[in-house]
């Protein structure tokens, strides 16, 4: 079997554009994968596009293979387009690999270490008592057992720093006392409060309504800095998304900057950088909440990974069961009480539905940054 062609699919369903990847073979087995949208998107296709010319007349199944070669043959391989490219190629392999022997990709990751995947969604509301009330629509719709929020109040870059300390405290009261105790709320300020005191004290306010995980605290550029943040608080520190590869991911543990680590499989480095990943934080005692805020064929490669990976604690998820993210695709995973069952096709267990897509034109996003009273840029 060698690699004949590779495709790419630039949709915007909703609030984002989502890019999939699809590998042809000459023997008629397809695989599918899904790129991160880091944005400009057109440039991450484009990437793919010119990786193509790399693996073309290649053996698919020869997955590590590849992935070295992409990556080590990059000039700058640890850029987020360059990561995004490769890692939606490589959850394409993987779904070739499972086609071609008949199996669930788990099954070839080591099996499975658990009969379904717990999952968690954000909620959100622009006063304590709006998110209270859609923290527990979720849960009753969806049977969620964990939650995540924005913390602070809406326009809290241009806020007192003391009143979005104490604004964000009260949303989660009101958050834990709509849900009730044995709920698991993860925080998450999105990397906006700047200095480790700071981050210090809003954790201290949280503190009373067990949070799961305080979800990047900062920025990651500053790893002995996160470092200093976790020292010091008694909430399980959440990071990741925003690094790349095994060897970004290598520093943050040894440092013992985190507790539960996040790296998204879109940009990572694909599926199996996933589990070298988990395997290095499992000799640390730290668990993996993987970042997964994209596209259904995004959940298929998680639910994949989360199978077959023994520190895995929970899944970020955006429902797939309703237009237009339900059209992208023929059959999405579904939750039922806040888990999904293991796939049982072979591959990924899902297909593109490739008709819709004209419904969805791709749109260039130029991500947003809210100016303070005086006009000055806030930092997000």
């Amino acid at each position: 079997m060698i690699i004949t062609d590779v495709l790419t699919y630039l949709v915007h369903p909703d609030h984002r554009n989502l890019l999939f990847v699809k590998v042809r073979t000459d023997e008629g087995i397809d695989g599918i994968g899904e790129a991160y949208s880091v944005g400009p998107d057109d440039a991450t296709a484009a990437t793919i596009q010119y990786f193509k010319d790399w693996i073309v007349g290649l053996d698919p199944m020869r997955v590590e293979d590849l992935w070295a070669r992409l990556y080590n043959g990059s000039r700058f391989p640890g850029g987020s387009i360059v990561n995004s490219a490769i890692s939606g190629i490589e959850h394409a392999l993987w779904d070739i690999k499972g086609k071609a022997l008949g199996v669930p990709v788990y099954q070839l990751l080591g099996g499975a270490c658990r009969d379904k995947v717990r999952v968690y969604q954000g909620t959100g509301g622009a006063t304590p008592d709006e998110m209270a009330a859609h923290a527990v629509s979720l849960i009753e719709r969806y049977g969620y057992t964990a939650l995540k929020i924005g913390p602070q109040p809406p326009g809290h870059h241009s806020l007192p720093i003391n009143r979005v300390v104490r604004e964000s405290a009260v949303r989660l009261e009101a958050v834990r006392k709509a849900v009730g105790p044995d709920i698991d709320i993860g925080v998450d300020p999105h990397a906006t409060t700047f200095e480790p005191i700071r981050a210090i004290q809003m954790a201290e306010a949280l503190k009373p309504y067990t949070p799961f995980f305080f979800e990047e605290p900062l920025r990651p550029e500053n790893i002995d800095a996160l470092a200093r943040v976790a020292a010091q608080v008694d909430i399980p520190i959440a990071t990741g998304e925003m690094l790349y590869t095994k060897f970004e991911f290598r520093d943050l543990l040894v440092k013992a900057a985190a507790d539960i680590l996040q790296p998204d499989v879109c940009c990572a480095g694909g599926l199996l950088e996933m589990k070298k990943i988990a395997a290095m934080a499992e000799a640390f005692y730290v668990s993996i909440a993987p970042h997964n805020p994209m596209g259904p064929v995004a959940t298929a490669v998680n639910v994949h990974f989360a199978a077959s990976t023994p520190n895995f604690l929970i899944l970020e998820y955006i429902p797939d069961d309703a237009p237009p993210r339900r059209d992208l695709v023929k059959e999405p995973l579904v939750v039922k009480n806040g888990y999904i069952d293991l796939p049982t096709k072979p591959g990924l267990g899902i297909e593109l539905n490739e008709e819709a897509f004209v419904h969805y034109p791709f749109k260039p996003w130029r991500r947003g940054f809210p100016l303070h009273d005086d006009g000055a840029m806030a930092l997000i």
